[in-house]
This record gives structure tokens, C-alpha cells and sequence, in this order.
């Protein structure tokens, strides 16, 4: 069973207050030279699905629920056993 993971941002258009907040204090912390930060969520999850399925259901995962396509979107992609989170 394949373990996807998927970043949701705004889309670049919207105003990201919280990506701004971390800029602007990144500075004050020594990190100069940061720019554009954008702050979003990742989401990990097992599929019970292979190849077009699999694609199929995350994509209507994605836009139907996990999502506000309005404003933001979404990449997705299987992961590794060393790359996955500690749950």
C-alpha cells in the first residue's frame, strides 16, 4: 500500500499573512536573505489503490475535500519508507 504525501499552499496570488509573519521575524533570528516564504500544510496518508486508481482517488481527495481550489493548490507524490514522518 503506497504512502502519499501532500503539500497544500496557497496559490501565489493570495496574500500568505502567516508566510510574511515567518519572513519578516527570520531576519531578527540571524537568517538573512529569505524571501517568499510561504507557509502551508502537509498531509501523509496510506492509499489502498496502485497507478491510475491511485492517482484517481488522490486527485478527488485533493480538489473535493483536502483542498479550497479557489485558493490554493496542491502537489502529491508517493514517498519512501525513509522519507516518511514518524506516526
Amino acid at each position: 500500500m503506497p504512502r502519499i504525501a501532500i503539500d497544500v499552499l496557497l496559490k501565489r496570488e493570495i496574500l500568505d499573512p502567516e508566510g510574511r509573519a515567518v519572513e519578516d521575524a527570520l531576519p531578527g533570528l540571524g537568517h538573512d536573505g529569505v524571501h517568499g516564504v510561504r507557509v502551508g500544510k502537509h498531509l501523509e496518508m496510506e492509499v489502498d489503490a496502485q497507478g491510475e486508481d491511485l492517482e484517481a482517488q488522490v486527485t478527488a481527495m485533493c480538489s473535493g475535500f483536502l483542498t479550497n481550489p479557489v485558493i490554493e493548490s496542491y502537489v502529491w507524490r508517493i514517498i519512501g519508507d525513509d522519507e516518511r514522518a514518524d506516526v
